[in-house]
């Protein structure tokens, strides 16, 4: 007799142990399933099938439901023990094919799995990439959060005709994007007006939940995601593209409180960190990996706002990711702040982006300065590089100046956000072409963001939106102001320059 704990304890088997168990096996885990004090216990399904392209079969494509990882054999055909409480079969879509959309715009490489069914077949056509996507861009739009019809309109007449033209201007036909969360406001009969902004671009987008993008109200956060996946399909999932392998995460844990609010924090699930595993252990040590997830794992606000409860801003389980990350070159892609930061923690890099809808459409810019935007990234073999495009500016606009008097906690100086910077990039001023010097970073507010968000009536939208401390913030006092000009190298060597004098 098949034993009921050893069914369990098989349940973080992959699926090689599955597929050792013969169809009597199949039917003994069925009639025990049904365990004292549990309501619902899900069922097994056979799930049977092939990826292929023009009809030939591909190997060594990995092909999951969220709970084990199997790859194609030589023929491309794969074989798992799914159950009727996972919803989708999804690919990790191989480099060197095109990645396929919905009728929505985003990207398509799941199929559902049929409940009531304890045996299917699923069958994933691939269409091979007319170029090679060895190079390739892709963009990363965080917190588009529309609310109501002016933060849609917003959205579908200012935001995305500007993503539009960057589209246009990469002309790269192995492009994608990513919108990493809070797609909507808790609205989510707006995911509507969300996916019109992404057909609009007409290119693939892959979709993170967000913290706003739950259907609250349950007991648990198993409770939340039905909505989110009947737009977009798998809340964790992981792709490739040349040289990169990219991951989904959803690292939004819904605490399940049954009055008004919305409870939760950063955490990854285990059921996830098992995926991960799996997923990873047939990744090639040394590549190039981007994690987009919506709740930062960490940024510097920890040590700017010390007395800040942070379970709901950073991942408390991160330092077991950035475990199974190492001996990869890691970049960890986020939003849900509405500011900007980079972090670099040995082999993790974490990009947490400024927001698509700025201050929550309430004006051009994020509360740390920050213009109202998203970032574009290029993937040059396994090197990655990326820039911050302001929406409405050119992208080299990567940085603004304040006269001396602006900053009211440091009147007798000109002041900088340089809202992108790392520790990798220089920043100098020049007057009358000599170099005299690079400007002292500090821990400030920006002072366009203290003029329009300060007190309890502005912004006008969102009066409840207050200036916030950044670390990208620098300050200088030149000597002359002839011919003054202020430059800013970033980690690639792009040197911006403005002059202001």
């Amino acid at each position: 007799m098949f034993k009921r704990r050893e069914f369990i304890k098989s349940l973080g088997l992959t699926s090689v142990g599955w597929l050792g168990m013969g169809d009597a096996v199949l039917a003994g885990i069925q009639k025990e399933l049904p365990l004292k004090g549990f309501s619902t216990v899900f069922s097994p399904i056979r799930v049977r099938g092939r990826v292929a392209s023009a009809g030939k079969g591909l190997p060594g494509v990995a092909v999951s439901d969220g709970r084990v990882v199997v790859q194609t054999n030589s023929s491309g055909e794969f074989e798992m023990i799914s159950g009727n409480d996972r919803d989708f079969v999804f690919v990790s879509l191989p480099a060197g094919f095109e990645i396929a959309k919905q009728a929505n715009g985003s990207a398509s490489f799941f199929q559902k799995i049929d409940g009531t069914k304890a045996d299917q077949n699923l069958y994933f056509d691939l269409k091979k990439a007319g170029n090679s996507d060895g190079n390739h861009h892709f963009l990363l739009l965080s917190d588009t959060q529309i609310q109501d019809d002016y933060d849609a309109g917003q959205l579908l007449s200012v935001a995305a005709p500007d993503v539009q033209k960057t589209i246009a201007s990469l002309n790269d036909p192995n492009l994608f994007g990513i919108g990493c969360g809070d797609l909507v406001y808790d609205r989510l009969e707006l995911f509507k007006e969300y996916n019109q902004s992404v057909q609009m671009y007409d290119t693939p987008f892959f979709q993170v939940m967000g913290n706003h993008d739950l259907d609250f109200g349950g007991r648990s956060d198993s409770t939340t995601t039905g909505t989110f996946k009947s737009h977009f399909g798998p809340t964790y999932y992981s792709w490739n593209r040349g040289e990169v392998h990219y991951v989904v995460l959803d690292d939004v844990f819904y605490l399940g409180n049954p009055g008004p609010g919305t409870k939760y924090i950063g955490h990854i699930p285990e059921e996830q960190m098992a995926w991960l595993e799996q997923d990873l252990a047939l990744v090639e040590k040394g590549k190039t990996i981007v994690v987009s997830l919506h709740i930062p794992t960490y940024t510097g606000a920890v040590t700017r706002y010390p007395d800040r409860d942070t379970l709901g801003g950073t991942v408390s389980n991160r330092e077991h990711l950035y475990r199974m990350l190492e001996g990869y070159d890691a970049h960890l892609l986020s939003g849900h702040t509405h500011f900007n930061d980079n972090m670099i923690n040995g082999h993790v890099y974490e990009h947490c982006h400024g927001t698509v809808c700025g201050a929550w459409w309430s004006g051009p810019i994020c509360y740390d300065g920050t213009p109202n935007g998203y970032a574009v990234y290029e993937a040059k073999g396994s090197e990655l590089r990326w820039k911050y495009k302001g929406t409405g500016l050119d992208i080299n606009a990567q940085f603004r100046v304040y006269p001396a008097g602006y900053h009211k906690d440091f009147p007798d100086q000109m002041s900088l956000n340089c809202w992108n910077y790392d520790p990798a990039w220089e920043i100098s001023w020049f007057e009358n072409g000599i170099k005299k010097g690079s400007p002292e970073k500090r821990v400030a507010f920006d002072p366009w963001s203290v003029e329009l968000h300060t007190g309890p009536t502005l912004p006008s939208r969102r009066s409840w939106v207050e200036p916030q401390l950044n670390d990208h913030m620098f300050f200088f006092k030149p000597e002359s102001k002839d011919n003054l000009v202020v430059e800013a190298k970033d980690r690639f060597g792009n040197v911006y320059t403005k002059k202001v004098g």
